[in-house]
Parts: structure tokens; C-alpha cells; sequence
């Protein structure tokens, strides 16, 4: 008897538009002790699948053909009390963001202990063990300190291991993971990977693993489902598949996968299929021109960092004492030039994202300084030379659902950073929103809709498109293609490639994937604990890195081509 199987699945959202078919006759079935690797574009239906099992399809989407079976009995036949039982004890789910599966008010250890009770009905004691072996066995440091702390103290990567254990509190029969290492680095990616396998060998536990990282694919799935506009285009053994793709859209995927082992002049973009438009880029980068000439003097660098350093201070209360400070950077210095991709690597927790928030202005460091053009930007500054500053150097977030407001349209959240630095009226502001949303390729009908309404990579695809609406002649990208599946991923970074090679953009790209760092960039900091451990040419990295750190990451990097 399979664990999960799904015959024939179709789901549905109806609307005033007409009905949105997110699934359409998807069939699949899983074994214990098996895990099953789901595919394909954002938008394609995949986190859908994994909704349906858990009957947390959002409304008005509903199961309109098809049935579940778990364990051999009906999921749609359950009652509603059944179901909530079902999740979280027999089936546990891993979400894609973690900032909205994890309750900012309750610190993580009351939240992993509460689900523990509920589940396993465990005294608040022994929860509290379980919890902290929990944290312990997800490579979270010092749990016996961080299970007190709120999620909004960890980092990306961290939020996301605390979800994990959460996912795992009650030993679940089934495990469903929507992007599990998303927001993890290699080494911490690895360990989550190989935990996942070993708790699947050890406890017969099956597993529905959704990516977008075909390396990720390859090293860990036994089969594999690729889904295209919620079709099934193609399913099997995941070598066998990989090996000999037979679906044009499952080769094309394939070929988006970034290279790990040389570097490519361009990232090979997905064959769209159904007559899809082509990308047209030509009125945004003659309108670009004009005003971002950066073709000038290189006597002083873009961007120069000397000795930065930051210390988070912990808040003292009556009921504990003030933890010493955290030291998120410590003594870093770089430089960049113009036209430049200068790429930072390390683990979550390294000081990747706090200097580039130092650099915006974001963050204020406690020493050291911070030259834009020979000018410096730390301390004080005119009112007129820090709007200057911020509108020419602009960021690209990690999380794209946290960084627009939900309240919005598409249309003034692009537009009111152009409006804000006064570079056009509405009706310009409008019109420019037009041609950026068709550079990324986004339809126009999107400038009218709101930010839920997107898959997670469409969403970013409008914070990238906020992001270069001032026309910035400095973008720091801090995990631009995070939530992007490969074929949407291969397109925005190519167009971050034309905007490098064209216009003589500068940037700053931060990335845990180790690959797309080799494509993008020209020299390569890597960090570690707030420090700069090696910086080098990435070609130099690549082929002949030096510090033992360096060395360990690459070797846990997910390649297809090796």
C-alpha cells in the first residue's frame, strides 16, 4: 500500500475573471522510505499538491476532481477535526517562508514546545527536551540560548531550520517540504539534506520534496515529477529522468541549470512553450542610457569599505541579564569598481546581508568607513546628498512577500520610488512601471493586481523591478533568485547581466549559490563569523581556493555536471 497517492488531482479557483485551474489531472504516488522530488516553474502548481494534502488550500480554491489517499484512506472524507489532527502528526509540512510560519510573538522554544504537547502529549518538561534535541539536531549553535529568542533574532537560514524542527516535532509519517533550503547555504543545505535522508532510511518516512534546485533534485530525490502550467509534463526515477529527459520543457530545465564546473558567457534560458513572448528589453535600455552614464574616470572606486565593523547589542531585562554583544561584522574591507560584480559567500550568520545593509544606510557601523565616488555616506549627512545616495544605490531583498506592502498594486509600488525621488509625474512614473514589468516579463495586466496574487517568483520579479525603477547606478543583490525556479532564474539573471555589460551597472550580488556566484561575478569575498576569510578573482576561488573554508563549501555544492 503506497503512503500517499493522488489520482487524477484537479484544483480550481474560481473568481469574477473565471476559473484559474492550478492543477489539472496531476497523478503521483509515494512509498515510505521514499523520496519524491516535485518540479518546474513558479506558478506551476507544485506548493498546490502539497496544500491539497494538507486541505489548506486558500479560498476560493477547491479540489474540483480527482482524490487523496493516505495511508489507503480518503483525505477528502475526513472531517475537519481528522484533518487538523492528520497535520502536524502524521503529516508534517515545511513552508517557503519561514517569517510566515513562525508566530513573531512566541519565542521558538514556546512554539516548538506547544506543538510537541499537542501532538505527543508530552509534559511542558519533557517537550522542552525534545525541543532543544530538536535544535541541536538541526545545527542551530547554542540552543539552549536560542530557544528563548524570537524569530525575528535568527537569519534567514536559521528561521528556516527552526521551521524544520518544528515540521519534525511529532515524527511525522509524511513529510512535505515547499523549498526547504531556499534560504540555507551550501553547508547548512547539505546538513539539512542529509538529516532529511536519514531520518526518511531510519524511520520509513516519505517525503515530498518541492525545488527549484536541480542539484538538489539529483543528490537526493528518488523520483521526480516535473510540472509545467499544473500539468504533469514528465515523471520517473530521478535518474533515469535526468539522464534522458524526453519532455522539451524537462530539457529545457535542464539546460538553466547553472554550470558549477566553467564559467558561461550567458545562463541558458527555458524554451517557452504555448507561443509565450519573448523578453523585449530594447525602449527600457535606451531610456536607461541617458541617465546613468557611468563610463567615466576610475581614479577613485565606486564603493570603497575600510575596517567596518557592528555589534548587535542584546536588550536587557529584569527576568535575565545582558547577554554580551553579537559581533555580525568584524574589521571587513573591500573595494569595487565600476561595472564591477563583486560577489559575497558564506553560511547564514556570516555578515552577508548586515553589510549590505550597512552600505544603504540601513545599519550605522560602529567603526570604519564607507566611500560612494570618493564621498563618504557613514555618519551625517545632507539631506540632499543622502537622497542622491540612495536613489543611485538600490537592494534587491532576500524575502520578496516581506519587502513590498500586501496593500498595494503592483503599479505603486514600482512607481512610488519614482515618484518619491521626483523623477516623473504619475502618468510618467505609470508608463515606466509598463516597460519594467515588460522587461521582466511580466504581463501588463499585472500593474493592477496585488502582491498575493503572485507566485514567490513573480514576487520578486516586482521587487526587482521597484529596484531599478530610480535607475540605480549601484545594486547590491542580497539572494535575488532565492525563490526562483531555474527557468525564471536563468532569465532575471541575465538580464542582470545586460544591465552589468550595457550600462556599466555595478553590483554587488550575496548568494549562498555557489554556481550562480562562479556566472555573475568577477571577484569573490567569502565570510565567515562577520569576517572576510578569503577574497579573491572567482575564477581563482573556483579553480584554486585557499583557505580550508572555501574549499569545504565548494565541495558541498549540489552539481549536476560533475
Amino acid at each position: 500500500m503506497s503512503l500517499i497517492e493522488i489520482k487524477n488531482l484537479s484544483v480550481s479557483y474560481p473568481s469574477r475573471r473565471g476559473v484559474f485551474k492550478a492543477l489539472q489531472q496531476v497523478s503521483l504516488t509515494l512509498q515510505a522510505g521514499e523520496i519524491h522530488g516535485l518540479v518546474g516553474e513558479s506558478g506551476a502548481g507544485k506548493s498546490t499538491i502539497g496544500s491539497a494534502i494538507m486541505g489548506l488550500l486558500e479560498h476560493p480554491g477547491e479540489i474540483s476532481g480527482g482524490e487523496i489517499h493516505f495511508c489507503g484512506e480518503s483525505i477528502g472524507e475526513l472531517s475537519d477535526s481528522a484533518l487538523q489532527q492528520l497535520r502536524g502528526s502524521a503529516i508534517g509540512m515545511i513552508f517557503q517562508d519561514p517569517l510566515t510560519s513562525l508566530n513573531p510573538l512566541m519565542s521558538v522554544g514556546q512554539q516548538l514546545i506547544e506543538t510537541i504537547c499537542y501532538h505527543l502529549k508530552l509534559s511542558k518538561s519533557a517537550a522542552k527536551e525534545r525541543a532543544l534535541a530538536l535544535l541541536k539536531e538541526v545545527d542551530i549553535p547554542q540552543p539552549e540560548v536560542r530557544i528563548n529568542q524570537y524569530p525575528h533574532q535568527f537569519s534567514g537560514g536559521m528561521r528556516q531550520r527552526v521551521v524544520i524542527a518544528l515540521a519534525l516535532c511529532s515524527e511525522p509519517k509524511l513529510l512535505i517540504a515547499d523549498e526547504p533550503t531556499t534560504a540555507l547555504d551550501v553547508s547548512v543545505q547539505a546538513q539539512i539534506l542529509e538529516l532529511i535522508k536519514r531520518l526518511v532510511k531510519k524511520h520509513q518516512l516519505g517525503v515530498i520534496l518541492v525545488t527549484h534546485d536541480m542539484g538538489v533534485i539529483a543528490q537526493t530525490t528518488d523520483k521526480v515529477t516535473v510540472l509545467f502550467r499544473g500539468k504533469v509534463v514528465e515523471s520517473g526515477p530521478t535518474q533515469q529522468l535526468l539522464a534522458a529527459p524526453e519532455h522539451r520543457y524537462t530539457q529545457s530545465l535542464l539546460s538553466a541549470v547553472p554550470r558549477s564546473d566553467k564559467k558561461m558567457p550567458r545562463f541558458t534560458q527555458v524554451s517557452w512553450l504555448d507561443g509565450a513572448k519573448p523578453l523585449d528589453k530594447t525602449d527600457f535600455a535606451r531610456d536607461w542610457q541617458g541617465e546613468n552614464n557611468l563610463h567615466q574616470s576610475n581614479a577613485v572606486p565606486m564603493l570603497e569599505v575600510k575596517n567596518i565593523s557592528l555589534s548587535f547589542k542584546a536588550k536587557s531585562s529584569i527576568f535575565s541579564k545582558t547577554a554580551a554583544p553579537t559581533k555580525a561584522v568584524d574589521d571587513v574591507s573591500f573595494t569595487v569598481n565600476y561595472g564591477e560584480v563583486f560577489g559575497i559567500v558564506g553560511e547564514s550568520g556570516s555578515g552577508k546581508s548586515t553589510i549590505a545593509r550597512l552600505i544603504t544606510r540601513l545599519y550605522n557601523p560602529d567603526s570604519g568607513s564607507i566611500h560612494y565616488r570618493g564621498e563618504s555616506v557613514v555618519g551625517k549627512l545632507q539631506k540632499q546628498h543622502l537622497q542622491n545616495f540612495r536613489r543611485r544605490c538600490q537592494m534587491i531583498f532576500q524575502d520578496p512577500y516581506s519587502s513590498i506592502n500586501p496593500r498595494m498594486r503592483v503599479r505603486d509600488i514600482i512607481a512610488e520610488p519614482i515618484l518619491l525621488y521626483g523623477l516623473n509625474d504619475r502618468n510618467g512614473a505609470y508608463q515606466r512601471v509598463a516597460k519594467l514589468l515588460d522587461y521582466l516579463g511580466l504581463e501588463q495586466a499585472a500593474a493592477v493586481k496585488y502582491p498575493h496574487e503572485f507566485s514567490g517568483g513573480q514576487r520578486q520579479r516586482i521587487s526587482i523591478a521597484r529596484a531599478l525603477a530610480t535607475e540605480p547606478s549601484l545594486l547590491i543583490c542580497d539572494e535575488p533568485t532565492s525563490a526562483l525556479d531555474v527557468s525564471i532564474q536563468a532569465q532575471i539573471l541575465n538580464i542582470l547581466k545586460d544591465l552589468q555589460s550595457e550600462l556599466g551597472l555595478t553590483m554587488i550580488f550575496i548568494s549562498h549559490d555557489l554556481p550562480v556566484i562562479r556566472q555573475m561575478c568577477d571577484k569573490v569575498a567569502v565570510m565567515k563569523a562577520g569576517k572576510i576569510v578569503e577574497l579573491t578573482e572567482s575564477e581563482t576561488l573556483f579553480t584554486a581556493a585557499q583557505h580550508s573554508y572555501s574549499q569545504s563549501l565548494l565541495k558541498l555544492m549540489p552539481d549536476m555536471h560533475r
